[in-house]
């Protein structure tokens, strides 16, 4: 499914942001029940279905995406659970996610044939039926002059597609599992997809892929809303991507304005956390796997690169970069600064989501919500960024922590600090995206095929501008990112900053 369209999926999505926010930022604690009951129908009112086949059913389906909005996990099929059971205690301020982070909504789930190769209408009863011949299993056969599959004995081995001359045979696959690169999608008893979460590493892919919707992650929308009318002092972290994601006319010194008027105390670049990452891996690189004192070195920002590093190749684990990543070492940089104000990482990431409630990170990053969910706070408190009065702007960070939100982005800015720093260093790049190219990578590197690299993974194919919580096509926002790369007033950090330690 192609990124960046305004899809009704996409308005569904944006309506229970909106209408969580605006009751949040509106609603007294006590009035919030009867406001949050009401959601499903404000978004389908009347009495006709507006996508699905039963209005109950489009209720139902809306009220398990306003609570994991809400930061609540799906209630069971089989029991009688109210809309808004465990509310009390989510809305505080002080709520992190709880895992599982990804749910799918069994109810609009559309049960999708994982597999199956099928005989579609542009068949057209052709003489030679290449299909029979090719297929192994003797699972093609004709009946009334068109090929039919057996599928009690289709191997799924795709013969029969590659072979016909009218492109009339089908691969139909779930596009969640499609889009999944470590295979954490399974099936239930019902047909219907179900995550695994032994295997899930929160990227947010098949989110993004699923056509129905059905596949969701939790909000802590409410939860930020709740501090900030509570008179927290809130820095927001803006990550490298944010680019063009709140409209083109949405300026840098716009969108601080915008987060401003919000509520939010300062803003910070997370791009400064990036320029520390890539002077310090930088140092690292030169002193240990160019003089092979250490095989290769993976890069860290990553959370689902990471999280797929410790799961299935653990062996390499200490290969990770130690560096802290760009959203911890900003909260820490903010919180040196400000000791006694709370953090809220805003970035195109779900898998932040559970970095940021991790044990070791919780005391830097309070609050994790992505450029989706701050487009429906603007627009629950009224706030446009394209036309709001210009602020000064952000100027936190060079072209090369900037840089990171691009697939190469973080490798390429870490080359140029080498070629800086350490200009007698050769330096071997290697940088995928997509966990399913991550995989083949680390298993090269499993095997010492890629000793001396540095080795940058991506979750999202084209980095993290592709992440599940955008606004905008990738392409797009890569092109307008690697602008900002180019018209920054200076293109690397100074070296010193690699001695910057922040405990």
């Amino acid at each position: 499914m192609e990124r960046g369209l305004l899809t009704p999926l996409k308005k569904l999505r944006r309506q229970v942001f909106v209408e969580v926010a605006r009751i949040a930022f509106e609603t007294d604690p006590g009035d919030i029940m009867d406001a949050i009951e009401a959601i499903p129908y404000k978004i389908t009112p009347g009495d006709k279905p507006l996508y699905r086949e039963s209005i109950w059913r489009e209720r139902a389906i809306c009220s398990e995406r306003v609570r994991l909005a809400l930061g609540l996990s799906l209630r069971p099929e089989d029991a009688p659970v109210h809309l808004t059971s465990g509310l009390r205690g989510s809305d505080i301020a002080d709520k992190y996610y709880e895992p599982p982070l990804m749910q799918v909504i069994p109810s609009a789930c559309a049960a999708c044939e994982p597999n199956m190769y099928k005989v579609t209408d542009n068949c057209r009863g052709c003489v030679a039926h290449p299909c029979t011949t090719v297929c192994p299993k003797g699972a093609v056969s004709i009946v009334n002059g068109k090929s039919v599959i057996d599928q009690s004995k289709c191997i799924k081995c795709g013969k029969c597609k590659a072979a016909c001359p009218y492109d009339a045979i089908a691969h139909r696959t779930r596009p969640c599992a499609e889009a999944c690169g470590v295979k954490a999608i399974e099936t239930d008893d019902l047909g219907r997809a179900k995550i695994n979460a032994d295997k899930c590493v929160s990227c947010g892919m098949c989110m993004v892929s699923c056509p129905f919707g059905a596949i969701a992650d939790k909000s802590q929308i409410l939860q930020l809303i709740r501090a900030l009318r509570r008179g927290d002092k809130i820095i927001a972290e803006v990550a490298p991507s944010y680019v063009g994601q709140f409209g083109e006319k949405a300026t840098p010194g716009k969108l601080k304005a915008a987060l401003l008027a919000m509520g939010f105390a300062d803003v910070f670049e997370v791009a400064l956390g990036a320029d520390m990452g890539a002077a310090i891996e930088a140092e690292h690189y030169a002193e240990q796997v160019a003089t092979g004192k250490q095989p290769f070195m993976l890069t860290s920002c990553c959370p689902a690169w990471a999280m797929l590093i410790k799961r299935y190749f653990p062996e390499s684990a200490d290969k990770i970069s130690r560096t802290l990543t760009p959203m911890v070492a900003t909260a820490r940089t903010i919180k040196q600064k400000y000791p006694d104000a709370r953090v809220v990482f805003v970035g195109p990431c779900s898998a932040k989501k559970l970095e940021a409630s991790r044990r070791t990170v919780r005391s830097d990053v309070d609050f994790v919500i992505t450029f989706e969910e701050l487009s429906a706070m603007f627009e629950a408190k009224g706030i446009d960024p394209e036309a709001i009065e210009n602020h000064a702007g952000m100027h936190d960070a060079t072209g090369a922590g900037r840089g990171y939100a691009v697939a190469g982005g973080v490798a390429g800015a870490i080359e140029k600090c080498i070629a800086a720093y350490y200009p007698d260093t050769k330096v071997d790049i290697q940088h995928v995206e997509g966990l399913e190219d991550c995989r083949k990578v680390l298993l090269l590197a499993k095997l010492g095929k890629l000793n001396g690299a540095l080795i940058e993974g991506m979750g999202c194919p084209g980095g993290c501008v592709a992440g599940a919580g955008t606004n905008i096509a990738i392409g797009k926002a890569a092109g307008l990112v690697k602008k900002t790369v180019a018209s920054s007033t200076e293109a690397i950090p100074p070296k010193e900053l690699a001695e910057v330690r922040l405990e």
